[in-house]
């Protein structure tokens, strides 16, 4: 256990609002190989956009204003992404194509960025402890790519003024199936925190518990606020039985000295981590699109009812 007066740091970092995200995106991808052989999953596309720049506009919307990208190897189309491409936008402004050519250009105006290497990944508490330097010392949040929230205000907002209430570490949490429950970090809430509609104090964190012995059905989903005292915590942490440094121990450890706050995400979370539930978003985000929704549904509704129900 850490002691607690390792986790001393400068006041003013929790007052300050949240500026910073952070995106770890070193993991290998094997659950959509082949695809992700030659790419970052972060590339995989839905619709028009890589999973990873919704998570970035997400960021943008709610505020933040530097990206701290971890990354590894294999990952330079990811910084490519976002960096300016002269000869593309060369091209596009020849052709006279000013629709595209702002698409292109807001991406890499979009936000400041930075990127650390995992060198390997080593777990999620591993790759938030390499940003601790980008970091420095205020508050800052964790983006999952792999989730895929719609939701207005975007859910980083929505975290950010819970934040702002309780002077603490927010973790977002969504109402799971008891079916599903064990695939998830896990809270207990503290019933005697009366915080309003959505909001818990956490009593305690349980990853990928039993169906039975789940202490709720608030799960944890990829999207934190975090203040620098968890620095120490995770660098105090030791690796799980897989070699890695799980975010979640880290919580518990930080639980012990002070507060931890779960905000109920209202919106809609798509998984695009594996591939069911990047499917199921592809078709959401389809949807929503003026310009291909009317389309799209026709071409939904006409599929072959053998095809649909699985017969042959």
């Amino acid at each position: 256990m850490v002691e607690a007066e390792q986790f001393c740091y400068d006041a003013t970092a929790m007052t300050s609002p949240v500026r910073k995200a952070v995106f770890p995106a070193a993991g290998l991808g094997t659950r959509f190989l082949p695809a992700t052989k030659a790419q970052p999953k972060e590339m995989l596309v839905l619709v028009d956009k890589p999973v990873i720049q919704y998570g970035v506009e997400e960021a943008v919307e709610s505020g933040v204003d530097n990206i701290i990208l971890v990354t590894g190897r294999g990952k330079n189309a990811i910084e490519d992404h976002f960096d300016v491409s002269v000869e593309l936008e060369t091209f596009l402004e020849s052709r006279g194509k000013a629709e595209q050519l702002a698409e292109v250009r807001k991406i890499s105006n979009m936000i400041n960025f930075a990127y650390v290497r995992q060198g390997e990944p080593l777990g999620l508490g591993h790759a938030v402890l390499v940003t601790q330097t980008l970091v420095g010392n205020e508050p800052f949040a964790v983006i999952l790519g792999d989730d895929v929230i719609d939701a207005t205000p975007p859910a980083i907002k929505q975290m950010a003024a819970v934040f702002e209430r309780v002077q603490g570490p927010v973790l977002a949490v969504e109402r799971v199936p008891r079916d599903q429950i064990s695939s998830y970090g896990v809270i207990a809430p503290d019933a005697s925190a009366n915080l309003g509609p959505g909001v818990y104090r956490v009593k305690d964190l349980v990853e990928k518990p039993p169906r039975d012995e789940a202490p709720s059905d608030l799960a944890i989903i990829g999207r934190y606020i975090l203040t620098p005292d968890i620095f120490p915590v995770l660098a105090a942490t030791k690796s799980d039985r897989t070699g890695e440094i799980q975010l979640t121990n880290g919580l518990r450890e930080l639980l012990k000295v002070r507060p931890i706050y779960a905000c109920e995400i209202q919106g809609v979370r798509h998984d695009t981590g594996n591939k069911l539930g990047f499917l199921k978003a592809v078709v959401y985000f389809a949807l929503r699109r003026p310009d291909l929704a009317d389309s799209f549904r026709e071409y939904l509704k006409s599929l072959d009812g053998n095809l649909l129900t699985g017969r042959t």
